[in-house]
């Protein structure tokens, strides 16, 4: 499976998720817009989108307006019909996508609706789920994670931290076992002979203290 992590910035307007930026991240391989089509007065009215997220957005030079500060001409700057064909693109190059994100369920509905089709209707080869770093996290018990300390809520250094927490959770997975609903560090695997085609193994692991036993 090929790994795309990805990270969405929206407005959430109660009734539906309208995309502001993306941006996708799959090894070496990345992918960045802004929508160009997004209401720019209803962005700005959003405390939360003009204080973290429209400082990272290409803004136009001139004086500053409520309706007229998005560089539309930013190459950046996309209709969200061209967003929709290229994010799809990208994720559709790799022949078993496997789609990751943080907090993911917005971003999963936001990656859905770009094409403005219902979620069961995904282009072939889109993945219909977007598994979620915070669980995953969780079901590791929930350890700490590699920090962000810059570039937060612009979508593609998101997406590039999102992969950096993915890995590191892949990795600390192959030290970490869950048996009975409680989480072990792995110490040692030791293999014995089994009777015919049978392989037995036995675990020797440690039980992890109960504030990192992760709830998935």
């Amino acid at each position: 499976m090929t790994r795309i992590y990805y990270d969405t910035e929206f407005l959430d307007t109660g009734k539906s998720i309208d995309l502001v930026s993306i941006g996708l991240v799959a090894g070496e391989r990345e992918y960045y817009a802004v929508n160009g089509g997004m209401d720019p007065v209803a962005v700005n009215d959003n405390t939360f989108l003009r204080d973290h997220v429209v400082p990272h957005l290409p803004q136009r030079k001139e004086s500053w307006m409520p309706h007229r500060w998005l560089d539309i001409w930013h190459p950046d700057v996309k209709s969200q019909q061209q967003i929709a064909a290229e994010v799809y693109a990208f994720i559709t190059s790799f022949s078993d996508p496997e789609l990751w994100a943080d907090w993911s369920a917005f971003d999963h509905v936001g990656l859905s609706w770009l094409a403005g089709r219902p979620m069961v209707e995904l282009p072939p080869g889109v993945p219909d789920r977007t598994n979620d770093l915070q669980q995953e996290a969780a079901r590791l018990g929930n350890p700490p994670l590699p920090e962000q300390m810059t570039g937060r809520h612009h979508a593609l250094a998101d997406a590039r931290r999102n992969q950096r927490v993915g890995e590191y959770l892949a990795e600390l997975a192959k030290k970490r076992v869950t048996i009975n609903g409680r989480v072990y560090e792995v110490l040692e695997w030791d293999s014995r002979d089994g009777n015919g085609d049978e392989e037995t193994w036995v675990l020797h692991a440690r039980r992890l203290p109960a504030d990192q036993q992760g709830h998935a």
